[in-house]
């Protein structure tokens, strides 16, 4: 048996280290084993590989690419998400998405770069008592991370009967909106490409996803990345950490490091802690203040095709500072048929009935900030416990929402509103939080967990409180501030 490790740009798997025995006693001893190739590990793990740290990258999902996404919804579900698409808080009331590929979040989401604002760091600052979480600390972050990722506005040349109710709707009822920026290049939408695939991954490479913009950088360098590779359990050193991990096809395998990255976000790291001898003890706060931004799509009924599954899915979103101010905003967005008819409160042949409805349905989507927090646990057989609901102010947030959609629908002539029978949460935050003290939070102001000087984390289980604006810019910024930190450490 051969244990196959990516090492380069461009091809599956480049490099075949030599038969190894059973005891795994001829692997190296990595600098840093970064769990996790999401937005984060996959930041931290190429920065530190081009630094000079020999680093491996682990990846419990698959590693797909452009000519190998899954091309259906179905197929997409089942192999790009745990839970074959989802998994449910305890009372079933919310939908939880939490990706399982190399490249995390950047694969099935619409790679939007927004900034974190005044409140969302005042909220981070006062929560957690670390100083540098404010927008100056982060502003030089952003600016640069914008300089290295391609990134444009979306043209709204080709905005679709969706994004025209969302932005002509808002702005008629007196709200105000914005453009978008996304990260990327080329997507080629004036040759009829439909943004809604890259749901299930991008086949063109335009969306600046981690192993598009990020990772080849570190295979330069000689990054390994092992796919398909889930991490069951870590245990601390004072001076190498061991890793160990199942694989489908090596079996029971042990890694060995000097660093130990976790990265695999608010729920992957919480269970892989929580299954770990010890963390639970010196954490009391692990698993605490879970995060998702909540979100409820409601649908707007029209007698002229909308077909809001063209082009670009999104390209406006809100910028009325009243909404932001009542903790919640509106994107426009759609989902493909199998989402769509789950959310539907329908049943039978009304269910048919609305389903037939798809080209003429446009989807609003009510996002809160959320102000109640829930809690991550690992079962007694190592499933994924998760107590999240909305108290009494996230439902008002969600209500308030809901009423601006109901006005912009109506505004826009809708013959009937749909009000989505569940909530979906995509943000997956918190978990760990960072914090001056083990008391309020597991990660310490130089990213460390505190007690452990050799394990680090900086993805979005890191987050202390809801900032109510999309992540992803902001776990690239933390993920190049922790880089720094592990480096002057060394």
């Amino acid at each position: 048996m051969s244990l196959l490790l990516a090492q380069a740009s461009g091809r599956l798997v480049t490099t075949i280290t030599r038969p190894l025995p059973t005891s795994m006693k001829r692997l190296p001893v990595y600098d840093a084993v970064v769990i996790g190739a999401g937005i984060s590990g996959s930041n931290i793990a190429s920065r530190l590989q081009a630094a000079g740290m020999k680093c491996l990258l682990l990846e419990a999902g698959h590693w797909f690419n452009r000519h190998t996404y899954p091309r259906n919804e179905r197929d997409g579900n089942s192999s790009l998400f745990w839970g074959g698409g989802m998994e449910l808080n305890t009372s079933t009331t919310m939908a939880i998405l939490r990706p399982k590929v190399v490249g995390g979040g950047s694969i099935v989401n619409q790679a939007l770069l927004d900034e974190f604002d005044v409140s969302a760091f005042d909220s981070w600052r006062q929560q957690s008592g670390v100083d540098f979480l404010r927008p100056e600390t982060f502003t030089p972050v952003y600016e640069q991370i914008r300089q290295d990722v391609p990134n444009e506005k979306l043209d709204h040349a080709f905005d679709n009967g969706n994004a025209r109710v969302f932005h002509e709707g808002l702005k008629a009822c007196g709200y105000e909106t914005a453009s978008l920026s996304r990260a990327q290049r080329g997507c080629r939408f004036e040759e009829g490409n439909d943004c809604i695939e890259c749901l299930s991954g991008c086949r063109l490479d335009s969306k600046q996803s981690t192993p598009v913009a990020v990772l080849p950088k570190g295979f330069e360098h000689g990054l390994q990345l092992l796919a398909d590779c889930e991490v069951t359990q870590i245990v601390p050193g004072p001076d190498l950490q061991r890793i160990y991990a199942q694989h489908p096809v090596y079996g029971a395998l042990r890694f060995e490091a000097k660093r130990i990255v976790l990265a695999s976000g608010a729920i992957g790291n919480t269970k892989l802690l929580q299954g770990s001898n010890g963390f639970s003890d010196k954490l009391p706060m692990l698993g605490q203040n879970f995060w998702t931004h909540p979100q409820y799509m409601m649908f707007g009924v029209y007698d002229k095709p909308v077909q809001a599954w063209k082009g670009p899915m999104q390209s406006w979103k809100t910028a009325d500072p009243r909404f932001r101010a009542q903790g919640f905003k509106l994107e426009n967005v759609f989902a493909p048929p199998i989402a769509v008819s789950m959310l539907m409160p329908s049943l039978g042949r009304e269910l048919m009935r609305d389903m037939r409805k798809l080209d003429s349905l446009a989807s609003i989507e009510v996002a809160i900030r959320d102000a109640t927090p829930g809690r991550v646990l690992r079962g007694n057989n190592g499933q994924t416990i998760v107590h999240k609901e909305l108290g009494a102010e996230d439902r008002k947030r969600v209500e308030a929402g809901k009423n601006v959609i109901r006005e912009t629908f109506a505004k826009t002539g809708a013959t009937r509103v749909i009000d989505g029978k569940f909530g979906i949460g995509l943000h997956l935050m918190g978990g760990l939080c960072l914090n001056t003290d083990a008391k309020g939070g597991c990660i310490a102001p130089d990213f460390r967990l505190h007690g452990y000087s050799g394990i680090w984390c900086a993805d979005s289980s890191s987050f202390p409180t809801a900032p109510g604006i999309n992540p992803s810019l902001t776990i690239m910024a933390l993920a190049r501030l922790a880089t720094k930190s592990i480096l002057e450490g060394a």
